[in-house]
């Protein structure tokens, strides 16, 4: 189910052992010391022989602390299962607001990400997920209740079962960024042929400037929610991009 998103305009710290300890310096005294001290070796026949100082080995920077050097400002990228938490807990808080339910459990995301996540796509800041969309592929014409489960390898239709913007990055356009990317991402994967989706009837004009079209109600029903199935053929989107220069 994608909807109620954007209306239209861990790595641990490494553990750092101790340092090993530095020996400490000879420290000098009165200058009658010093010089007792110099007679005394001289008449044993024992000279003091310069030591090398050997400094602590350096203790190398965390991965955390080394993952925030290298972090992108900004990057796409296909989702992984790894990502599943933090993808879970930007869908409860885009959706429990508005709908008081989440259209994917913690293990459903984990289940998508592991089977097809070349079809998932996340949009990170400075490391942070700001965005997502996580899809599966279908094999029948229209979105049956099976399709917000399953995912069928052979299917040629990319179902869009999410997409998310957490709120504090809503209004600024960065869903229709995201989605764009995305359906340009699945128009580069030869198998995949079109996209579907249901949405809320208020989301139907925001999907239309994607190259979605309504293709009616939708068989699926969540309480009391309806919504509308949209269809998008990618080959259109692919020939619009070419002839577009983009």
């Amino acid at each position: 189910m994608v909807g109620t998103l954007e209306p239209p305009p861990h790595s641990p710290a490494g553990a750092e052992g101790p340092s090993s300890p530095q020996r400490p310096l000879l420290e000098l005294g009165h200058p009658c010391e010093v010089a007792a001290a110099a007679r005394m070796s001289t008449q044993t026949g024992h000279y003091l022989k310069p030591r090398p100082l050997r400094l602590p080995p350096a203790v190398p920077e965390s991965p955390s602390r080394q993952r925030r050097h290298t972090l992108p400002a900004s990057e796409f990228r296909c989702l992984t299962p790894e990502d599943a938490a933090g993808v879970f807990e930007l869908e409860r808080e885009a959706f429990i607001s508005v709908s008081g339910n989440c259209p994917l459990n913690l293990d459903e995301v984990r289940h998508f990400l592991t089977l097809c996540p070349e079809l998932s796509m996340g949009w990170f800041l400075e490391g942070r997920l700001v965005a997502f969309i996580i899809g599966s592929l279908w094999d029948k014409e229209r979105i049956t209740q099976e399709a917000l489960t399953l995912h069928r390898p052979g299917g040629r239709t990319a179902h869009l079962h999410l997409l998310a913007v957490h709120r504090a990055f809503r209004q600024q356009g960065k869903g229709s960024t995201l989605l764009w990317r995305y359906l340009h991402h699945l128009g580069s994967q030869p198998a995949v042929r079109r996209a579907v989706l249901m949405c809320e009837a208020r989301l139907v004009p925001f999907y239309q400037r994607f190259g979605f079209r309504p293709v009616g109600p939708c068989a699926v029903s969540v309480g009391s929610l309806v919504f509308t199935e949209m269809q998008c053929s990618l080959r259109d989107l692919v020939s619009q991009r070419r002839n577009s220069d983009c």
